[in-house]
């Protein structure tokens, strides 16, 4: 049967009406998940220089290399997405050197905003990278998820292994971090975080990355429980750990 000219006026007022709703109460809903409280306001403030220690364990820092790490971006990106860097070289008794860069940025809610990927940042300055995995780095206190690289720019071979943190999370780019900062964001915060990096100039890779897991073991093992989750989250223990 044919609809009369007022039952199409009434569907289409009743259509137009609901649409508003739709829109008011979208508009509602994306203010109330909308993040507004930082999580740095809510706790210390962090000092890179002072929370990592110049000697640790075997290790001390190496003055006269401070330029050896690479910063793969631009002091323009630099500034505008974190708030503090930490770049230094460390080197063991045997001559061993290991060079730690570490990034924090105060709003790591967003795309914006967030630590950049090193495997993109290192291919955009001219690197290659011939190995790329996902990892955990065993410690006495819990894994850590990292990944781990080999960028290679003529003679220079630099095994890398990083992780990033959003609030307490110690992750990864990608789909992982995304959950983390929508659990954040759900709960209108909205998360700090850093980028961890460790990297070695050296051939052998499986050799770098054990270097550069003890290094990191020996920098938990020098600073406190809230130091660590500052730097990797709040460390799940794993089972040998626990034991």
């Amino acid at each position: 049967m044919p609809l009369h000219e007022s039952d199409l006026k009434r569907k289409s007022i009743v259509a137009s009406i609901a649409l508003c709703v739709l829109m008011v109460s979208s508009a509602a809903f994306t203010r109330v998940i909308t993040p507004t409280e930082r999580l740095s306001e809510q706790r210390p403030p962090l000092n890179l220089e002072a929370l990592v220690p110049a000697t640790l364990k075997g290790w001390e820092e190496d003055k006269t290399l401070s330029n050896a790490v690479v910063n793969p971006q631009t002091e323009e990106a630099l500034k505008k997405i974190y708030a503090q860097t930490l770049s230094r070289t460390y080197v063991n008794r045997n001559g061993d050197r290991i060079m730690l860069s570490i990034a924090y940025g105060s709003d790591q809610g967003g795309e914006s905003t967030q630590a950049h990927r090193p495997e993109i940042c290192y291919t955009a300055q001219g690197f290659g990278l011939k190995e790329n995995h996902v990892d955990e780095l065993k410690t006495a206190y819990g894994e850590v998820p990292v990944r781990r690289l080999v960028a290679v720019n003529g003679l220079r071979n630099e095994p890398i292994t990083y992780w990033v943190t959003v609030g307490d999370k110690a992750t990864l780019p990608g789909f992982r971090r995304k959950l983390a900062q929508l659990a954040y964001g759900l709960n209108g915060t909205i998360p700090d975080g850093l980028i961890f990096r460790v990297s070695t100039i050296q051939k052998d890779a499986a050799d770098a990355y054990r270097l550069q897991d003890q290094f990191v073991n020996a920098l938990f093992d020098a600073i406190t429980p809230a130091q660590r989750t500052r730097l990797a989250g709040d460390i799940t223990p794993s089972a040998q750990a626990a034991s």
